[in-house]
């Protein structure tokens, strides 16, 4: 049975590839990418096919690489009622770039849906692996040239290496003048923040931490934001030769995920980023 607050949560996917990611970025070069088996066409078309059981709408945050290598997938996507966003094209980390280079890549993402058939607003970005931190704020600017009016890449967590704003709001806000942050959902316990929005945190923790704080934060009057990639549910993709951390950040619970966001579908409601801002 659902359980409903009369809170309207957030369902977001992050179409990129097991080769995409940046835990796999030192022994897979960008180079590469087009030598390497093609497998976010039949997952993300099971995880769609989980959401039309439920009645579930995403928004589904595109890397503009697949929308050129798998268009017929992205345009399905649109046609089945989703919302098209912007996850950048070749998995640019914002910390890692210098503004001019983000913003080529931020115009040919965008160039990409565009060629691939998308013809609904592109109103929303999530930078790669969530680089949008203090020191990266003069990503806004460009953004907002661009089109977009919200940005959901904030997680307001300290502890990461690579992510993080610490003291930025739970709820969402706006992050400048002319653009709204829904940021990665995080509940606080005595003072302390904790993740809870998918991906490996989804993975990694039992289904009950999920639950128990997408509930905490609807009781509060407050939306969540859950997001998966279509590797998450893919227990047989190739398996690479990486550090230890970086290898249970990657590989660990994948045989499992496919069942818990059926859990989570059947326990919540959840609709596009777009919805719950209503823009």
């Amino acid at each position: 049975m659902v359980w409903s607050s009369g809170v309207k949560n957030a369902m977001s996917i992050d179409l990129e590839d097991w080769f995409c990611v940046y835990n796999l970025s030192q022994v897979i070069r960008r180079e590469d990418w087009d030598k390497c088996e093609l497998r976010v066409v039949r997952n993300t078309t099971r995880i769609l096919d989980l959401f039309q059981k439920y009645n579930v709408r995403a928004t589904v945050f595109v890397l503009g690489w697949i929308a050129d290598n798998a268009p017929e997938l992205v345009r399905q996507i649109e046609q089945r009622g989703h919302e098209i966003a912007v996850h950048g094209y070749n998995h640019l980390l914002i910390t890692n770039a210098k503004p001019e280079e983000f913003e080529r890549d931020l115009a040919e993402a965008i160039e990409s849906l565009r060629r691939c058939g998308i013809t609904g607003p592109l109103l929303g970005f999530r930078a790669p692996s969530f680089t949008v931190v203090e020191k990266t704020m003069w990503a806004l600017p460009i953004l907002a040239k661009h089109g977009i009016r919200y940005d959901s890449s904030v997680f307001p967590v300290g502890f990461h290496p690579d992510y993080g704003v610490p003291k930025a709001s739970l709820s969402p806000f706006r992050i400048s003048d002319d653009i709204v942050e829904f940021p990665l959902t995080c509940v606080e316990y005595f003072g302390k923040r904790f993740p809870c929005s998918g991906g490996a945190y989804f993975r990694l923790l039992p289904y009950l931490y999920t639950k128990t704080c997408i509930r905490k934060c609807n009781n509060e009057g407050r939306s969540a934001v859950f997001y998966l990639h279509p590797w998450e549910i893919d227990p047989d993709q190739p398996r690479m030769d990486i550090p230890l951390t970086k290898r249970i950040r990657h590989y660990y619970g994948l045989n499992k995920t496919e069942r818990k966001l059926e859990r989570l579908l059947q326990d919540f409601q959840f609709t596009t980023i777009r919805e719950v801002l209503s823009l």
